[in-house]
């Protein structure tokens, strides 16, 4: 493994680091920005893929147990997340690449939720292991915990 490198200086950080999974050298580029981060994932210089996953805070619709209901100008009625809001699954979609291949848009919706940030995530390995991704991704985690504010 690689030691991290970074450069600071204003509302952009870069952070990248390398991981040997699987007898895989694995290379990831993490570009913070002031409310949103950019995650590219891969063992060669290609951008197949991109999706982008972000938390929702307010919805428009009926009532929820649990919810607020605040009037808005036109009528229609505001439901405020209540506690059970914190575990709702982000939305995401796929931008970039074949959206049958859900690993980008999944990892996105997971670091959405962690970091509560607009998180687009370009995955390009060809392993399409689970456990491989699974692998992947707890590198990640691993590197948000030792450095938050790359992050």
């Amino acid at each position: 493994m690689e030691g991290p490198q970074a450069a600071a200086g204003g509302p952009v950080s870069l952070h990248n680091f390398s991981a040997r999974l699987w007898e895989q050298l694995v290379h990831f580029h993490v570009m913070r920005l002031t409310d949103s981060l950019f995650l590219w994932v891969g063992a060669t210089p290609h951008l197949r893929n991109l999706a982008v996953a972000m938390c929702s805070r307010y919805s428009r619709g009926p009532r929820w147990p649990g919810r607020a209901q605040v009037p808005l100008g036109d009528g229609a009625l505001c439901s405020l997340p209540g506690p059970e809001a914190e575990d709702s699954i982000p939305v995401s979609t796929s931008l970039l690449g074949d959206t049958s291949d859900t690993t980008s848009t999944g990892l996105a919706q997971r670091l959405a939720r962690k970091t509560n940030k607009q998180v687009f995530v370009s995955y390009n390995l060809q392993n399409a292991d689970s456990n491989f991704a699974l692998l992947v991704e707890n590198r990640i985690k691993e590197e948000m915990e030792a450095f938050p504010e790359k992050f």
